[in-house]
């Protein structure tokens, strides 16, 4: 929509500047740095090689995932040099190792005699790979206490060794764990009771519908097709089925305004900011567990952010582009189809932390048009962000930064083996072994589908996300700058509530939960069962799931999270309802009129159907 849309004017209480004395746009992560020579030649005709090398790190980054062999090499090296110059270390371990195999002799001999002997050591909590009854038979068992010990021995050859870095002992820790899992007994055929039983029973035949699965998942691979089964969830179709309208349009997002379901809407419109790692649609999935669905249904008018998947032309699209062309460009349209309302803010992941930038931002101008905020599985603090951690540092940055400026963006797939690595016995074994060994296929859902719709990165944005707020953490330090100036999250004042999910990881919830440390207001904190997605995608009406809540009132003293765990009450169901009642009461209470769709008399008359365009691009 090209030149049909003109920002409202200033409101009273909100600062206002001219064009003219508005500083030019400016990365809020700049750093001063020295000029950067990456043309053929370089100062006095000297020939520059960094393009060249640059070039060659790309091409090896493309090879490794983005893993740079320097960072894997370094915390290997650490580990056995320090190991090596450690003799009461190895004394030690080999103290262990003495002991485990005579208490594993002793259990050998007893369990080969008599069943139900009691075993030396346990799978750990929520490992599920030896949960069939059948590895509790000899010889089975025997296979699975060999494993679960050197598993043990392994990892107290990595703690404790005097001297290391704690990041390469946390890498080298994370690696060993990969490794493990590589090669784990259930994932052995012949090895694996399960495995064997359905062979003999089948003749075979699971490993040629294993196979058949395996040439057919990467026939699609090839041809950059979905997944199998991910066909019969299309948004529009089957999936993002809400009716509304584009209402607003720019090179980076749709707005989309949904319709009124209801005689009367509450007076405040809720603008949600999903996160542009996802398409917006894991939020309006099919109808049964569909959050936006279900906010409509309820009498709330509901804009989302539907964001555009960047190629490498958007290599420079920065951080705060987000911020001016996303969430205050959707501010400035709600505003203009619904003036003089406030706007509940809901940002889900990385949206959230964009939206408490945002927020933060509009404290300090004086922009009052929020009436209350809420951070879906969003940090703020990345100072415990987990073991995601551990693929944030300088190196494995620069290594990034080479890809990126290669292609110009980073694609969800080169995440998603960082992702499926953190929890490599759910999403990366477990599934190989029932498609490819067992030959079972797992039906494939609404959200599975919506997770293998990927999108991208652009190059510039992520190398600020992960520089300014993963690794030099300034949000909560205190050194983050918009415009030029930094901003404070104390700033807001409205009420906040936030969601963490109980098996997040991606954004911990011991990690969400520090928005208690920084916000000066009533913050109000619910841990919900369930994953990063599956926490969020919680319908009521599935009776399913937890969760814990807690209202810390502005001016209480902070409460630590595992003293906040033992006090929460806990609710059974979905925090939907409770979130929803939550921003009922944040609102004024007094029921309207439905808004117009749009406001053509103003500029934004709709555009598409819901769920619009950006949704569809590749």
């Amino acid at each position: 929509m090209k030149g049909a849309y003109r920002r409202p004017a200033a409101r009273p209480g909100r600062v206002a500047r001219s064009a003219a004395a508005r500083p030019p746009p400016r990365s809020p992560l700049a750093a001063d740095k020295p000029p950067h020579h990456s043309g053929a030649f370089a100062r006095d005709g000297i020939p520059s090689f960094e393009t060249f090398d640059r070039m060659v790190r790309a091409v090896q980054a493309r090879l490794t995932q983005g893993i740079s062999p320097t960072a894997v090499a370094s915390a290997w090296t650490d580990w056995a040099v320090h190991l090596g110059f450690a003799p009461g270390k190895q004394l030690a371990l080999s103290a262990l190792a003495a002991r485990m195999m005579a208490r594993y002799g002793m259990w050998l001999a007893q369990s080969a005699l008599r069943e139900g002997t009691e075993p030396v050591v346990a799978p750990a909590p929520g490992d599920r790979r030896f949960a069939d009854p059948a590895w509790a038979g000899f010889p089975f068992n025997a296979v699975v206490q060999s494993y679960l010990l050197a598993e043990t021995w392994w990892q107290d050859a990595v703690d404790g060794v005097p001297g290391m870095i704690s990041q390469h002992r946390d890498e080298v820790a994370f690696m060993l764990r990969q490794l493990s899992d590589m090669q784990a007994p259930s994932n052995i055929p012949w090895l694996n009771p399960v495995v064997m039983t359905r062979s003999a029973q089948e003749c075979g035949c699971n490993f040629l519908r294993g196979a058949q699965n395996w040439l057919e998942d990467m026939d699609r691979l090839v041809a950059g097709r979905p997944p199998w089964g991910a066909e019969a969830f299309t948004p529009g179709t089957t999936v993002a089925l809400t009716p509304g309208k584009v209402v607003f349009r720019n090179d980076l997002m749709e707005l989309i305004q949904y319709a009124p379901a209801t005689a009367e809407v509450h007076a405040e419109p809720i603008m949600i900011v999903p996160a542009w790692i996802m398409k917006f649609y894991v939020l309006d999935l099919s109808p049964g567990n569909s959050f936006v669905r279900w906010l409509v249904g309820r009498g709330h008018t509901v804009f989302i952010l539907s964001w555009k998947n960047p190629d490498a032309r958007d290599r420079d699209i920065g951080l705060d582009d987000y911020r001016r062309k996303g969430i205050m460009a959707a501010l400035d349209v709600i505003e203009t189809i619904m003036p003089g309302r406030k706007v509940h803010a809901c940002g889900y992941c990385i949206g959230g932390t964009i939206t408490m930038i945002a927020a933060a931002t509009m404290a300090r101008e004086h922009d009052e048009r929020l009436a209350s905020l809420t951070l879906l599985a969003a940090q703020t603090d990345f100072a415990e962000a987990g073991e995601l951690m551990l693929f944030i540092d300088e190196r494995q940055l620069g290594y990034l930064d080479d890809l990126m400026w290669d292609q110009g963006y980073l694609d969800t797939r080169q995440m998603a083996g960082a992702f499926q690595a953190l929890r490599s016995n759910e999403l990366g074994w477990s599934r190989l072994l029932h498609t490819y060994i067992l030959g079972e296929r797992e039906a494939m859902t609404d959200l599975a589908a919506w997770n293998s719709d990927q999108t991208r990165m652009p190059g510039r944005m992520h190398s600020e996300y992960l520089r300014g707020l993963f690794l030099e953490n300034r949000l909560s330090a205190g050194r983050f700058a918009v415009d030029g100036r930094v901003i404070a999250m104390r700033d807001v004042r409205v009420p906040i509530f936030a969601v963490g999910t109980s098996r997040d990881h991606i954004a911990p919830w011991r990690s969400v939960y520090k928005i208690n440390l920084f916000a000066d207001t009533d913050v109000t904190f619910a841990l919900a069962t369930g994953g990063h997605n599956v926490g969020i995608v919680c319908p009521p009406a599935a009776h399913k799931g937890a969760f814990q809540m807690l209202t810390r009132p502005h001016g209480e003293q902070y409460i630590d999270p595992d003293s906040w765990a033992a006090l929460a009450p806990r609710y059974e169901g979905s925090w939907w309802s409770a979130w929803e009642r939550w921003v009922v009461a944040a609102g004024s209470k007094t029921p309207v009129a439905p808004p117009p769709m749009g406001a053509p008399a103003r500029g934004l008359p709709p555009l598409d159907d819901a769920p619009g365009h950006y949704v569809h691009m590749p």
